[in-house]
């Protein structure tokens, strides 16, 4: 996991910094996280780390396009790693955030709707609001 994640940040023309490649590792084991988590599972490897390093480097994946922030209705946002397109299920009690994939209908309707109304659209972003299992 740690050699992907060495790869992965070179190929965004990234230093592999401990400090980044543990972020990665806890964004890539939990899938979705915020600051806060992230921070809290990163300090326990390296506990001299600072939540204004964490930032900063949060901040550098997301300007690189490494990370993509999913911004969160009432809750603080979550960070995932660039995957192919996906939506989310979002739970409005806990937060949860689930990637489910974007099909061909969702994508061909979004084309559909930007050549109606002469859009040149670059990506879909759909989060679907509603109460998880666990807290149903």
């Amino acid at each position: 996991m740690q050699n992907i994640n060495i790869e992965l940040l070179k190929s965004y023309g990234l230093k592999a910094t401990p400090q980044r490649i543990d972020i990665l590792n806890t964004i890539e084991k939990l899938g979705h996280a915020n600051i806060d988590e992230i921070y809290e599972i990163v300090k326990k490897s390296n506990p001299t780390i600072s939540l204004a390093t964490v930032y900063k480097n949060i901040t550098a994946l997301v300007e690189k396009a490494l990370l993509k922030e999913v911004a969160l209705n009432n809750f603080k946002s979550k960070y995932e790693i660039i995957k192919d397109r996906h939506s989310h299920l979002i739970c409005k009690v806990c937060g949860k955030v689930t990637d489910v994939e974007l099909n061909n209908e969702i994508l061909l309707l979004s084309e559909q709707l930007s050549n109606n109304n002469n859009f040149n659209y670059k990506d879909i972003e759909l989060n679907i609001y509603g109460i998880c299992s666990s807290c149903a």
